[in-house]
């Protein structure tokens, strides 16, 4: 039977063979290798995966899809919300299951075709796992990739750029259009690839996202009616460029603050 796409999932199928393979070789994946896959759909992108992997552990909420999922003979099937995985539990679990034949690893590898409904909010969730992930590839909303990316003085900057930034490198590595999925999402789609860096700066995370998001709740303004304000509270004694906004600082800069907080 024909699976329906479901709105309230944020279920978009992609079909474009071409697409499909150039993202795969985009991930590159190894035989062996642990990874995970957030929301496989209807295996586009599992199935050229698992050939190349022999094995690959799958996220799905849709509890129809799981059903289908399960009975692929070289997938682990997680049916579950991905906002409400352990992905560090997930990780020691998957390492500690793989075969003595598998290269040795220390860290499992994401990918997935991120809900655009939720894309932000699961970025963030896997932020606080990072130190078990080896990399990220996943297709987003272009807008949103073009955010994640983007450089201090453009109109993209914005508080996902630092708070993505600070601890991955990260590059649009393929545009996908519209065309390629069923049904047609109304906007474009890229691929961005997500490495953690190897030696992160070392900042109290919340620290550095409350002040971010202080420092970016009115771009327009210049920081010393926002950020400011927030300093004084925090007794800050240092100096800090605050006739600036917030698009104008480099992310080098907001950790530095962050740490002398």
């Amino acid at each position: 039977m024909k699976h329906i796409a479901r709105k309230r999932f944020g279920q978009h199928f992609l079909t474009d063979g071409g697409i499909i393979d150039a993202i795969v070789d985009a991930i590159n994946p190894e035989a062996g290798q642990p990874m995970v896959e957030i929301g496989p759909g209807l295996a586009a992108l599992t199935q050229p995966l698992v050939e190349r992997l022999g094995h690959l552990t799958v996220i799905e909420l849709d509890r129809d899809l799981a059903v289908r999922l399960r009975e692929h003979p070289h997938l682990s099937v997680v049916e579950s919300d991905v906002l409400k995985v352990d992905f560090s539990a997930l990780a020691q679990a998957m390492l500690a299951s793989q075969p003595a034949s598998a290269p040795a690893a220390r860290k499992i590898r994401v990918v997935g075709n991120l809900p655009y409904n939720i894309s932000t909010p699961i970025l963030f969730h896997l932020l606080a796992h990072v130190d078990r992930i080896e990399d990220q590839h996943f297709m987003l909303q272009k807008e949103v990739i073009d955010r994640m990316v983007a450089q201090p003085a453009t109109s993209d900057y914005s508080r996902l750029s630092v708070m993505l930034q600070w601890r991955y490198d990260m590059a649009n590595v393929l545009f996908v259009p519209p065309e390629s999925f069923d049904p047609p999402p109304r906007v474009d789609s890229a691929v961005v690839r997500m490495v953690p860096l190897a030696q992160p700066p070392d900042v109290h995370v919340k620290t550095l996202e409350t002040l971010v998001q202080v420092a970016f709740s009115q771009r327009r303004k210049i920081l010393r009616n926002t950020l400011g304000k927030w300093l004084d509270e925090k007794g800050f004694a240092g100096t800090f460029d605050l006739q600036r906004r917030a698009e104008e600082v480099p992310v080098a800069e907001f950790v530095a603050l962050a740490q002398a907080v």
